[in-house]
């Protein structure tokens, strides 16, 4: 049974979660203050953590960040508030895999966290190791240009330096170029690298290129890599030396 983390300082929030994520076969540990959470976090080993960022003692932010700093790969969903967009970036740039926006439906809430362990599942075997499939398809290096993509290490590296990209930066990244010269659009790129179709969310993929453009494009403004292509999405251009 998988187990999930619930961070949140409204007792009604935490207790209408719970509930329901423990009908759908879950087991569920629950948190009111950030402090306490980064301490469960730390010792319990849990699949998910479902984190607010409005907490006493230490906020959702803080938690993030030493979580993803003493390298705990836990996925985390944070929960917001509307009209908090710049947590909402601060969040996902620490590290966080995703962000539902309150009020929200936690039938919504499951197929969430469904679609992230699906992809980490996809990546990684239970003793944490990429599979022998997973290592074979990505056995590459793309050279381009500006930068280079070292996809078996997870690495950027610019200008002889590594660029720091959060995991879901890495994954969009990705996903340009092993589509290379089509034209995606916006559903398309949150279906395939968020691992859900969820209308009205496609400002999170702007919002992700724009992150992207700041880190690997010469000039952001006048991007070279990813075109926006209007009307239908982006184009990710670039010829690159390909090593398998």
């Amino acid at each position: 049974m998988k187990k999930i983390l619930v961070v949140d300082d409204e007792i009604s929030i935490v207790t209408l979660l719970k509930y329901n994520l423990e009908q759908a076969g879950y087991e569920v540990a629950t948190a009111v203050d950030g402090q306490t959470a980064l301490e469960m976090a730390r010792s319990n080993g849990f699949d998910f953590i479902l984190l607010d960022l409005m907490l006493p003692q230490m906020d959702g932010l803080e938690v993030t960040k030493h979580l993803r700093q003493e390298k705990i790969k836990t996925p985390i969903m944070i929960l917001t508030a509307k009209g908090e967009e710049y947590d909402k970036v601060i969040g996902l740039e620490l590290g966080a895999d995703d962000y539902m926006t309150k009020p929200f439906s936690p039938r919504e809430v499951i197929a969430r966290i469904k679609a992230i362990a699906r992809r980490t599942e996809n990546a990684t075997d239970k003793d944490g190791k990429a599979s022998d499939r997973i290592a074979e398809e990505r056995t590459e290096y793309f050279e381009f240009p500006d930068f280079s993509v070292d996809l078996v290490n997870y690495t950027v590296t610019k200008d002889g330096q590594k660029i720091k990209l959060t995991p879901k930066e890495f994954e969009l990244l990705t996903y340009f170029i092993r589509r290379q010269h089509r034209v995606l659009s916006r559903d398309k790129l949150l279906n395939g690298v968020w691992g859900f179709d969820y209308v009205g969310q496609t400002r999170m993929v702007d919002m992700h290129v724009s992150h992207l453009r700041e880190k690997i494009e010469k000039d952001p403004k006048k991007p070279h890599y990813i075109e926006t292509v209007r009307g239908f999405g982006y184009r990710f251009e670039g010829e690159a030396n390909q090593n398998n």
